[in-house]
Formats: structure tokens, C-alpha cells, sequence
């Protein structure tokens, strides 16, 4: 199957973004709201040209329960009445996934354009943040009463890599230097002013969970970003060059990772060879991929498991400067969740904003030549899986 099966060739044709940092006098209600203004100020797009929207619940980071009537708030904030409308959670895959269903809607004809919003709060760790999100990603029975916590659940997929396919724990750190020394071109990132690391800075930072250091945790944040997704005919109106979906695909391997079917793969591979098969292309035509690192176990895992590393490489993939500014293959190309922020329920927007971006040529001074990127995320605890592929070209 070609790109060409997707009706209407569909494309991204406008993205704008909250800068990452914290919102005090917003709640989880009131950021979506935000966000939606940047967009509409920020955007050449008006109420009238959006007939769908899709939103994320409000409030889940927090874990204490999720706003699940947002975009009802949000049609009324616009002053539409959409014919395709919902509420989507899957995690850090939900946006990738919104991008998918707006573009099945676009080629059905339940709707021309699809305005996809995300906004998250994420609480501060050490005001009972730690606990909440554990409780909330955690099995009730088999993990959560024996003292788990988001980093230690993510270790045991480190320490699984490791073992099966040697991968050191300098490349681990290898990851977090890539994703700063990205970052340090991107004037919104959260850590640009904390200036450039070295593996050796990330080995030397305070202990988590073996094998991870704080440098090697994403920095939680608050922020948002919204897309507009609309025929490519349409997409050709609004801005000079739109980011076309070539391919998506989606796999859902687990709810808790005590379930996971393979800790060292997480079931990542299935939706990169849905995406590559739908768009005709394969990893070798990738030329730059944005990629979900809460840790930095994530992009080691993922540029294998996507095909753009043999199984084994990915850590000296990274050791090599390969995914770095100068680098033959860029990976997170504005910082990552590592440098940029980990916005809380709106963390796999940031990676797919970027994306579409580089593809737009709208990446300012971290621009790189590129045709087609990858952009992969996952919700829970590398549980819901998710691939797009976008591109210069329908």
C-alpha cells in the first residue's frame, strides 16, 4: 500500500506551540483555552476554517482524576459546532493518533479540517507527584503495593536492553548530551540556558533508579501545542509547504509493564512497519526522526526497533554522535522530553510539532534537510504504540 491510499493526501498545515515552563494561574481546564489562543493567533486560521476537532482529557498527569468534557468547553471557545469531534487518550501516543484519525476522517468525508489540541499540567515530584503518576501507571496488585515509581518501572526495560543487546550505560548518557546539544538550538527549550552536557555530567548526577541519574530523566513542565490537519489541496491554500502523512501505524501490547510481551522490544517495531508499509518507503529513506524519551533508554530502543539502527547499534548510534547536530540520522532534533520539557498530558505533541516542522522548513536555526521524518510515541509505560511518517511530498 502506497501513500497514495490515504484520500485526500492529508497534511499538517499549521502548528503553533506554548512555550514549556509552568502556567501557575492555569488549571488543567484553563490550558487547553491557552493553547487554543496561541493557535489562533499564531496561525493563518480562522473558527471557519476548522469542522473537527480533537482533544486530549485535562488533568491526567496529575493523577487525580481526568476532565474528560474538553472539547465541548473547547467548541464553545472556538464558537463551532463540528461535525467530528472527540476526546482521545492513549497516553504520550495520543497526538500521533489524532493525526491518523483527522486524516481517516478527512478521506471519509466526515470532515475537510481537524484542529488537534493537547495541553498538560504535570505536578511537581516532590509535592506527591511521584506517587500520583505511580499509582496511576501502576498494577494495583502486583506492582504499585511494592513501592513502584515511574523511573524504576522504566529501569527494568533499561537494564533488559542492556543485558540482551549491550548496551552500556556511557550511551545511555550518550543520549541525554545528543538531546541537550539540540535543545541549545531551540530559543523555547526548558534546559537551553543550563548549557551543553557531557556524558560525564550525567554520569555524576544524583542517582535515581540504576541504571538511571537525574540527567537521564525528562524535566516535567507544563505546556501544549495544537495542529491543523486538512486535504492536501487545502493544506496548499494555507502555507507554502505542508507536512504530508506518507504512513501511520499503531500497536497496543500492554496496560501495566509487568504484561509487557518483550521488555527489550515493547512492541515498537509493529506500528514502524505498519507506517512504512502504508507510505512505500522504508527506514533507509528516514532522514531525521523525533522519538519519545521520558528516559534515555527510549530513543537507544526506538532507533531499533523503527529500523533505522540494527538491533545491538543503537546505543553506539549514539555514542558516534550520529543523532546529534552534524550527524547523519538527527533524533530530536528541538531537545526531546530530555531538554525541551515533558509537558504532562501533552508530552507526545512536542515531538510531533517538531516533526512536521522540519518538514514545513519552519525549524529556524536547528533546520536540517529533510524529506521525510519519523516520529513514533507511546502512552503508559511504552504500552500504546504509535508510528507517522511525514513528508515533503504526497
Amino acid at each position: 500500500m502506497s501513500s497514495r491510499a490515504l484520500a485526500g493526501r492529508p497534511a499538517i498545515a499549521a502548528v503553533e506551540e506554548l512555550r514549556p515552563g509552568r502556567y501557575p494561574d492555569e488549571d488543567g481546564a484553563g490550558m487547553p483555552e491557552l493553547v487554543l489562543r496561541r493557535f489562533l493567533e499564531g496561525a493563518q486560521v480562522g473558527p471557519d476554517d476548522v469542522d473537527g476537532l480533537l482533544v486530549c482529557p485535562a488533568g491526567m498527569a496529575a493523577g487525580h482524576g481526568a476532565d474528560i468534557f474538553v472539547h465541548e468547553r473547547l467548541n464553545d471557545a472556538l464558537g463551532i459546532r463540528p461535525r467530528f469531534c472527540e476526546t482521545i487518550n492513549a497516553g504520550g501516543a495520543t497526538y500521533t493518533i489524532m493525526l491518523s484519525r483527522a486524516a481517516l476522517a478527512i478521506g471519509a468525508g466526515l470532515a475537510d479540517s481537524v484542529l488537534c489540541v493537547g495541553a498538560g499540567k504535570f505536578p511537581k515530584v516532590g509535592a506527591g507527584g511521584a506517587d500520583a503518576m505511580a499509582r496511576m501507571i501502576s498494577h494495583p496488585d502486583f506492582e504499585y503495593p511494592y513501592g513502584s515509581f515511574i523511573p524504576a518501572l522504566y529501569a527494568l526495560a533499561a537494564t533488559r536492553h542492556m543485558a540482551e543487546r549491550g548496551t552500556s550505560r556511557d550511551a545511555l548518557a550518550a543520549v541525554a548530551v545528543c538531546s541537550r546539544d539540540w535543545a541549545l538550538r531551540h530559543p523555547d527549550a526548558l534546559m537551553r540556558d543550563a548549557g551543553p552536557l557531557t556524558i560525564e555530567m550525567v554520569l555524576d548526577s544524583r542517582p535515581i533508579a540504576w541504571p538511571f541519574n537525574l540527567l537521564d530523566c525528562s524535566v516535567p513542565c507544563e505546556g501544549g501545542a495544537a495542529f491543523l490537519v486538512t486535504s492536501g489541496e487545502r493544506a496548499r491554500e494555507l502555507t507554502e509547504q505542508p507536512a504530508y502523512l506518507l504512513g501511520f501505524g499503531e500497536f497496543h501490547d500492554h496496560g501495566n509493564i509487568s504484561h509487557a510481551s518483550d521488555f527489550a522490544t515493547m512492541g515498537a517495531g509493529v506500528s514502524a512497519r505498519a507506517a512504512f508499509d502504508m507510505a512505500g518507503v522504508s527506514p533507509s529513506d528516514v532522514d531525521l526522526a523525533e522519538l519519545y524519551d521520558a528516559f534515555t533508554i527510549n530513543p537507544i530502543l526506538l532507533v531499533e526497533e523503527t529500523g533505522l539502527v540494527e538491533p545491538g547499534k543503537g546505543g553506539h548510534f549514539f555514542l558516534d554522535g550520529r543523532g546529534a547536530p552534524g550527524g547523519d540520522l538527527p533524533i530530536n532534533t528541538y531537545g526531546g522530553l530530555l531538554s525541551f520539557g515533558h509537558t504532562g498530558d501533552a508530552s507526545g505533541m512536542s515531538m510531533l510539532v517538531e516533526g512536521a516542522r522540519q518538514v514545513m522548513g519552519q525549524a529556524e536555526g536547528r533546520q536540517v534537510d529533510a524529506e521525510i521524518a519519523l516520529v513514533h510515541t507511546y502512552g503508559g509505560v511504552m504500552a500504546d504504540h504509535s508510528t507517522v511518517l511525514l513528508g515533503r511530498t504526497p
